[in-house]
């Protein structure tokens, strides 16, 4: 586009939103990036801070008019490049929607702006006995917009479930500036299509979320009891999750780290616990009967081979979350990062771990991997220097991929596709759900203006 029409919409949008658009290149640098590590190619055209929906409707019409693209943006913590603006997009950044519009506990409800910050909504609906489940690693500066785009899960999910359980309804935006009101306040629901579930995951290619319904739980009562147990094997601390899942057992936080990563860890933090264990797995049960089920729990690892430490002490249920919790910031230090997130059934999480090591082997390179262990979801990791993925390591991760898909799982559990995953969606779709998928996305957004390039190529 010509820069004479590219300064014309700038100056549209500055009119509608006066003293909300920037176009400072400093101001524009942070939103060509995102956790994933991947960087657009040059700095977006502006970014836009609406306060209200009407304000995002004016810039939807603005750039459907222009059919220039509008890249939306909560804070910036996916790790798919989901939310990566390039030259001659704009930026709808929800900084500045970050209103609680209404808690009802009579419906277990709360009403809210998509640019909410889930540990500040969480931290304000502690005072009304309730809150919000979904559980990501980023979730104290996550926005639960950005969590409802990308269908986040966290530590939580095998007992609480991921961001789609915990969603009532939408208002959304669609690329025209028509607005949308999708699901419903009451728990039950059936009218039509369930276009709200369709949002919730679309990673901003359908729609822009507007105003969030959400799904409230009453605050967990009782006792906190916290597991740590140390493996000689993966496959030790795996056969341990295999049989408290056979027995019933769900934990609300059920988590593993494979030896390699113990072994980043513990050069990072000066802390060994546990030198030359091959495994580490961190569980935590709340609710009245927490006790008894941590005590079960000790006594399935302890039969699987594992060193158990069982605590109801905050402070050394800390020091135990904080051990897992360091995994990311230690691998963080060792380089540029590119974090990977399958799924597979929990039953073959064993052989997932099996197949990582195998392609370490072939492609010579270390892949520490961390594991939601009570849903399955892992996230195999690569660590490299310099900006850009070495295509041995994607080589290495197109592998992993595949043996996901081959075990019966899926590329990406709780990140999205993005723009890294992109070239393997068709794998798992298969040809004609691909297409389908992509026409459903031309008939919401024709003009393809909404996240282009994200999910599906830009071309398509």
């Amino acid at each position: 586009m010509p820069l004479a029409q590219l300064a014309a919409v700038v100056e549209s949008l500055r009119s509608a939103l006066p003293g909300r658009v920037e176009t400072d290149p400093d101001s524009l640098a942070p939103y060509t990036s995102d956790r994933s590590g991947h960087r657009s190619s040059g700095s977006p055209l502006a970014a836009v801070y609406p306060r209200t929906i009407e304000d995002v409707q004016a810039v939807c019409r603005i750039a459907s008019a222009a059919q220039v693209p509008i890249v939306s943006r909560g804070a910036g913590t996916g790790l798919a490049g989901g939310a990566v603006a390039g030259p001659a997009e704009i930026v709808l950044s929800f900084r500045d929607m970050d209103r609680i519009l209404e808690i009802s506990e009579a419906n277990r409800l709360a009403v809210v702006q998509p640019g909410v910050l889930n540990g500040r909504l969480n931290a304000v609906l502690a005072d009304h006995g309730l809150w919000w489940p979904p559980d990501p690693a980023s979730k104290d500066i996550s926005t639960v917009g950005g969590n409802i785009a990308m269908n986040a899960g966290g530590l939580l999910c095998a007992k609480y479930g991921v961001t789609r359980e915990a969603v009532l309804a939408l208002k959304v935006v669609l690329a025209d500036g028509t607005l949308l009101s999708v699901g419903h306040r009451t728990v039950k629901g059936v009218t039509g299509y369930d276009l709200c579930a369709l949002m919730i995951g679309s990673e901003g290619t359908l729609g822009v979320i507007v105003e969030c319904t959400l799904k409230l739980q009453p605050v967990v009562v009782g006792e906190v009891a916290t597991l740590g147990a140390f493996f000689a094997t993966v496959d030790d601390a795996v056969a341990a999750v295999t049989e408290a899942t056979r027995r019933g057992h769900v934990a609300a936080i059920m988590e593993l780290m494979d030896g390699r990563t113990l072994d980043i860890v513990s050069s990072h933090t000066g802390h060994s616990p546990a030198p030359g264990a091959g495994a580490y797995l961190l569980a935590q049960c709340d609710g009245p009967a927490a006790l008894a089920a941590a005590a079960q729990l000790a006594a399935i690892a302890h039969d699987a081979g594992g060193t158990v430490e069982t605590t109801t002490d905050p402070e050394e249920s800390r020091r135990l979350l904080d051990f897992r919790r360091s995994a990311f910031p230690a691998l963080e230090a060792q380089g540029t990062m590119l974090v990977e997130d399958i799924a597979v059934p929990r039953d073959r999480m064993a052989e997932a771990f099996a197949a990582i090591r195998r392609i370490e082997e072939t492609y010579g390179v270390a892949i520490p991997t961390t594991c939601h262990a009570g849903d399955g979801n892992l996230h195999p990791t690569f660590v490299f220097t310099g900006d850009e993925v070495p295509e041995h390591v994607w080589q290495a991760a197109g592998e992993i991929f595949s043996t996901a898909l081959e075990l019966g799982g899926t590329l990406t559990g709780e990140h999205g596709i993005g723009l890294l995953k992109r070239r393997w969606l068709q794998d798992e779709l298969g040809e004609e759900q691909y297409d389908l998928q992509r026409r459903i996305k031309q008939v919401f957004d024709p003009q393809g203006i909404l996240n282009p390039g994200k999910v599906f190529p830009a071309a398509d």
